[in-house]
């Protein structure tokens, strides 16, 4: 029977996508781990690649078309000994997953907790292909259209295998060398601990007033309604629900950046031969990657129920692009250098700009940065990204007049805001790691020591 192939969920948050180019035509064979098509989410453009082997005998969606929702079909697939007449006249049937992003493989990889809300903990992605294919508590088991059928003439039962397709799905290879006797599912052992209660679900906020009222209040007025792409409806949804669900509070610091000024001109012109200028941001960011690990319980993330502590610093960066922001990671910033990372920073928000980062690329990191100092913005309020435990605001440098031992001179002082999340640190901690961050910024030297 005709397989579906469904618009997969390219991240945690994608609810639609752009197809943005198919790399197969109607009537080619293709076979597991074939980069069928490209599509665009809210944050990249990325490859995505076949779980099933067949033939294509529908495509459903054409190149471009964008607004297609999750689980969509938009393909149909063939299985050995079906034809073109199949795929118009017989009842497709669905796969849950029939393809899965090319990176995602990579993203799992990576050690740290996934930046977006509803991102699995460290390590779970690739532990699935630890364990038999299951979901839903153990209910659902996930395996190929054709694993299935390949399970069901050998009378294998699925609930044994290991899957190792993506995300610990059961494909053909899995079943193919596997044993009837080989698929009892194994015993709990005895004294097992329970699965632990689901948490409680938040209080459903109030919401505003509808689309309707709002249009019908400035219906009398000139305006122009500007539709949400996928990156704007995200960024709303996702700072909606931060600053609901997130306890937020605040730490205010001052830096004197007068040390930190000439340091940076000496070093700037000690690395002109080398097209090497370093920012102010540069140092804000190695200040900050220091101060975790010397203040390593604020080194910490949200995890549900439990902080989960990171031992690498691992600080993300807020880099606006038109229509929103990226806030990709600058990961073991504690171990690089400033010129190093000034460079991987200069290239990861060069390619945040074209949507060219990869998901292990922006995801992650336990803290982040968001500098408008470049803007003149004095001072302002950051809202903090899950499942990070703080971020912190940076303004502008600006000549102040201070009192140093009875007298009034003026400094070039620049304004900081730590906005931290409660559950995972409390106000003393914040303030170490805020005065970690401090002395490092008004004493650089001590950052290349």
């Amino acid at each position: 029977m005709p397989t579906e192939i469904l618009m997969p969920a390219l991240s945690p948050t994608m609810e639609e996508g752009t197809l943005a180019k198919w790399l197969v035509k109607e009537g080619d064979t293709v076979k597991s781990g074939d980069i069928i098509a490209e599509i665009e989410t809210d944050k990249a453009t990325m490859e995505f690649e076949a779980v099933d082997e067949g033939t294509i005998g529908k495509l459903l969606v054409a190149e471009g078309s964008a607004g297609v929702k999750v689980n969509t079909p938009i393909a149909v697939l063939l299985e050995e000994g079906e034809d073109a007449s199949a795929a118009a006249s017989a009842p497709a049937k669905a796969a849950p997953a029939t393809a899965v992003p090319a990176a995602e493989e990579k993203a799992a990889a990576e050690k740290g907790y996934g930046g977006p809300i509803g991102a699995p903990v460290a390590g779970d992605a690739g532990a699935s292909k630890a364990a038999p294919a299951k979901a839903d508590g153990g209910n659902r088991i996930f395996a190929s259209p054709l694993a299935r059928r390949i399970a069901a003439e050998k009378g294998i039962d699925l609930s044994g295998i290991t899957g190792t397709g993506p995300r610990g799905r059961i494909v053909k290879a899995d079943v193919e060398g596997a044993k009837p006797s080989a698929a009892k599912p194994a015993a709990s052992p005895t004294g097992a601990p329970a699965a632990a209660a689901p948490a409680p679900a938040a209080a459903q906020a109030p919401k505003g007033p509808s689309a309707d009222a709002i249009l019908k209040m400035y219906a009398d007025r000139e305006t122009e309604e500007v539709q949400l792409d996928g990156m704007r409806r995200t960024i709303a949804a996702r700072l909606s629900e931060a600053k609901q669900t997130i306890p937020h509070f605040y730490l205010r610091r001052s830096a004197k950046l007068d040390a930190l000024m000439e340091f940076r001109a000496m070093l700037n012109k000690q690395l002109e031969s080398r097209g090497v200028k370093l920012s102010v941001n540069d140092f804000v960011i190695k200040a900050s990657a220091l101060a975790l690990q010397q203040v390593p319980d604020a080194n910490a993330v949200w995890a549900g129920d439990r902080i989960l502590k990171l031992k690498p610093s691992d600080v993300a960066v807020a880099v606006a692009i038109e229509g929103g922001l990226f806030t990709p990671v600058l990961k073991d910033a504690h171990q690089k250098t400033l010129s190093a990372l000034s460079a991987e920073m200069k290239d990861l928000a060069s390619r945040a700009k074209s949507k060219k980062l990869a998901p292990h690329e922006y995801q992650g990191g336990s803290f982040a940065i968001s500098n408008l100092g470049m803007f003149g913005i004095e001072n302002f309020d950051a809202v903090i990204n899950p499942p990070h435990g703080a971020i912190l605001a940076v303004g502008a440098g600006i000549q102040t007049p201070v009192v140093e031992k009875g007298e009034v001179v003026v400094r070039n002082v620049m304004s900081m805001t730590l906005s931290v999340d409660h559950r995972v640190i409390d106000g003393a901690l914040g303030a170490q790691l805020l005065e970690a961050i401090v002395t490092h910024l008004e004493n650089p030297m001590g950052m290349l020591a």
